[in-house]
């Protein structure tokens, strides 16, 4: 009943007349009222009291923590003792309560947002036990927040969330164990087990390429293990062509197996070495029948092929030797020969041709040195004798008596240095035998021979002059000029030389 109805109320007869009692109290005095402002301040603060215990929580929640995931919270059972006594809270208490809750609220927010994160990522799979200890932490911080201990909610909500933080600070190191237990079930050909742990590895760690690679290889296990199984038994066989395919197919599907790679390069190589074999042993076959040229071609093919090349070339080098061999013993019979017969610049040339060979070969080198002096000698030999007129000049006869000297030391100097020597000696002595020659002229002409000085002019001299040849000029104004050559010795000797000026010069007529 209000306070309006109390003061309104009428009094009432009752059927016997007697007063009711609900009679209407005598009037209060006017100072007795409390003021209209006093009631209108009470008012407000009874309404602000119940926003705060009543509005304000649900704008907190609906506003203020716009979380990914929540735990359910049930309604909060206040006791009935609570309820009876939540008038006597100021709204101080209430608001700090607020703010404890809030508190309690934003830890749990992270909570969650860590628990989200380690979900992502199929945490249960990988750290379920401390997984389930950081959230058994958070169901007692919301039995705490139940009962709206909101201080201990949010240290209770801090434990949980400080361990899942503790649990995802050791994703590095469980994707490293993950990867190691992923290896070792590939390496085992274990395939499901293989593709699990790289699968969890790449949703703990997208960007892993070790994790990528390893569950492409796991994904291929199957095959390559099948592959292997016929590839191996193809290498028993001796299929090595066909072997060889087949590794290559394991290489193709799975670029990162190692053994693979290997037992191809294995085959690969025997597959070469076949070969190699093979050609090898055409090269010698044709070093047989005397074609070594042909056989060093083969040679070089085998050392093509990247395997043995050592052996190749070996191959090579002991046909050419034989080659060379055979072409220095030929060389070395027409040396001889050449020798023999003294033809000593074709012992030379026979020289150079072995060292083109071979220029360590000591016996050419020798011989060639020796060759070529004879060769030398024989040619100042033929000069000489050719042409004996000139010994009438100290200089020439001198040096060539330096040569029939050089030509007799020699201790094996066979016939035709003999021979040489011998017709070489009587020109020497034959050229120094003075011969007198008659010279006549006309008395007019002035007389000069070459070589011997100015005789002047005459009509008859006599000269005396070694073997040789010989150039006497005639000089007289007004004539043409004459020269007459002649020869001393050798058969050729004049019974007289005649020099004179007879033919008048011509001169044209002047205007």
């Amino acid at each position: 009943m209000s306070e309006n109805d109390v003061e309104n109320t009428e009094p009432e007869e009752s059927g016997n007349g007697s007063n009711s009692v609900f009679l209407k109290p005598p009037p209060s005095p006017q100072k007795d009222k409390p003021p209209v402002g006093v009631w209108i301040g009470l008012s407000g603060l009874l309404l602000t009291a119940l926003a705060v215990i009543f509005v304000l929580p649900t704008v907190v929640q609906e506003y203020e923590l716009p979380l990914e995931r929540r735990v359910a919270e049930t309604a909060i059972a206040v006791p009935e003792q609570s309820q009876n006594t939540t008038s006597a809270i100021s709204p101080f208490e209430e608001a700090q309560r607020s703010l404890q809750r809030k508190e309690a609220q934003d830890v749990l927010a992270e909570l969650l947002a860590t628990q989200g994160e380690l979900d992502a990522i199929d945490v249960e799979t990988w750290g379920l036990a401390k997984y389930e200890a950081a959230l058994e932490q958070a169901s007692v911080g919301d039995e705490y927040y139940r009962t709206q201990d909101f201080l201990l909610a949010r240290d209770t909500y801090a434990l949980g969330r400080d361990e899942l933080n503790d649990l995802k600070e050791t994703i590095p190191t469980v994707l490293q164990q993950i990867l190691i237990e992923a290896q070792q079930a590939l390496e085992q050909k274990q395939s499901d087990e293989a593709q699990q742990k790289f699968s969890l590895a790449l949703l703990i760690d997208s960007e892993s390429e070790e994790a990528a690679i390893g569950l492409q290889r796991a994904s291929s296990l199957d095959d390559v293990s099948g592959l292997f199984a016929i590839a191996d038994d193809l290498v028993e066989s001796g299929d090595l062509q066909q072997a060889r395919e087949t590794y290559q197919q394991i290489v193709d599907l799975d670029d990162y197996n190692q053994i693979a790679k290997d037992r191809l390069e294995e085959v690969s190589t025997q597959i070469l070495e076949n070969e190699f074999s093979a050609i090898m042993s055409s090269g010698y076959a044709l070093l047989e029948q005397q074609k070594p040229d042909e056989a060093i071609a083969e040679f070089q093919r085998a050392s093509s092929l990247g395997v043995n090349q050592q052996q190749a070339l070996a191959a090579i080098t002991q046909t050419e030797n034989e080659i060379a061999n055979s072409n220095i013993s030929s060389l070395r019979d027409l040396i001889v020969s050449s020798e023999q017969g003294e033809r000593w610049q074709d012992a030379v040339d026979r020289y150079d041709e072995v060292l083109l060979i071979d220029s360590n070969l000591t016996f050419a080198i020798d011989g060639k040195d020796y060759a070529g002096k004879r060769a030398q000698l024989d040619n100042l030999l033929v000069e000489a004798l050719n042409n004996p007129e000139r010994f009438s000049e100290d200089a020439v006869f001198q040096q060539t008596l330096d040569v029939y000297y050089t030509g007799r030391a020699i201790e094996q100097p066979g016939p035709h240095l003999i021979a040489q020597l011998d017709e070489l000696e009587v020109l020497l002595e034959g050229s120094q035998i003075f011969y007198d020659i008659p010279i006549r002229s006309d008395n007019l002409t002035e007389v000069t021979l070459l070589r011997i000085g100015n005789l002047g002019a005459f009509e008859q001299t006599a000269v005396s002059l070694k073997p040789g040849r010989y150039v006497v000029v005639g000089k007289r104004a007004g004539y043409r000029e004459v020269r007459e050559e002649f020869t001393v010795g050798f058969g050729q000797t004049p019974d007289a030389v005649i020099v004179q000026c007879d033919e008048p010069v011509v001169t044209a007529n002047r205007r």
